[in-house]
């Protein structure tokens, strides 16, 4: 059987997109279609991105009318609102979700000295940063892996916080110099995990998908995507959300932060993983009867 995957265009996309051909190797023949997304160009241009689906709408567009047969996604980058018509088939086996600092010279987050000059363009990686090392100077850093590593060399920056999952791709973790643990950098929804999106009724797709499908992984999706989908949160919002299973249970960890990372307000609340749904609204709910919504601000 052949399928037509589609990708966007970076190295870390392809990596992922590679990584997917392989795992259904020899079963499905994958041809590799490139997609250049609005997200691709604004990144490229050093502009903000205003909207999750600047990443994904052209992937969602070529799916919907038959162009390609199935696409990949960083599951973080992915709406909470699916498009009518696709289905999210399959997530992979997830990788570390965590976050990571790359620093020059090679430092630890703890000997990074006052006043450095650290680079992010998430709202959730600065507000929480602030909040353990507020003498920090926190700057703007945008473009594709390689764009930002290349600038960090250069000393635009002491260090530069990124998704391990992302290095681990693209064979670099080699350039780690720490790993955050959840209590001080809690992840974006849907870290480390690849959405693989079909469209619905297609069952000769979705079945192939299925082969490479991991449940604790997919089902920690649903969780975390469940969370964001309560919270009604945007891109621009700090918040974060880890799940994680054992077994046949399932807990969750969300989080919602100030831009300057004064206030914290964490939730986690456990439940079976049939249950994923549901946990993630609790989680959510419960955020927002703590003032949420305040923090979120109405992003969108």
């Amino acid at each position: 059987m052949k399928l037509r995957l589609g990708a966007r265009g970076s190295a870390l996309s392809l990596a992922q997109a590679n990584l997917v051909a392989r795992s259904l190797a020899p079963r499905v023949d994958v041809e590799i279609v490139p997609v250049r997304t609005t997200g691709d160009r604004l990144s490229a241009a050093g502009s903000p991105i205003e909207w999750k689906g600047d990443f994904t709408r052209e992937l969602d567009t070529a799916l919907l009318e038959k162009r390609i047969d199935f696409s990949v996604h960083s599951l973080k980058d992915v709406p909470s609102e699916v498009p009518k018509g696709l289905t999210l088939a399959a997530v992979p086996i997830r990788e570390d979700p965590s976050d990571v600092l790359v620093s020059s010279p090679r430092r630890r987050f703890g000997e990074l000295p006052a006043g450095s000059r650290v680079g992010t363009s998430s709202p959730r990686r600065r507000a929480q940063l602030l909040a353990v090392r507020p003498d920090l100077r926190i700057s703007e850093a945008r473009g594709n892996v390689d764009t930002r590593l290349g600038r960090l060399r250069e000393g635009r920056w002491d260090g530069i916080v990124l998704a391990r999952a992302g290095l681990a791709r693209l064979g670099r973790l080699g350039e780690v110099c720490d790993l955050f643990s959840s209590d001080v950098l809690l992840p974006a929804i849907g870290q480390g995990a690849l959405a693989l999106f079909a469209r619905e009724g297609d069952e000769g797709t979705i079945g192939c998908l299925e082969a490479i499908d991991d449940a604790p992984s997919h089902d920690e999706a649903i969780a975390e995507r469940s969370l964001l989908e309560t919270l009604e949160a945007g891109c621009h919002a700090s918040v974060a959300g880890r799940a994680r299973t054992r077994g046949d249970a399932l807990t969750l960890e969300g989080g919602v932060f100030s831009a300057d990372g004064a206030t914290a307000l964490r939730e986690t609340a456990s439940s079976s993983r049939s249950d994923a749904v549901e946990l993630g609204r609790t989680v959510g709910r419960r955020l927002l009867e703590r003032g949420a919504a305040s923090l979120i601000g109405g992003d969108s």
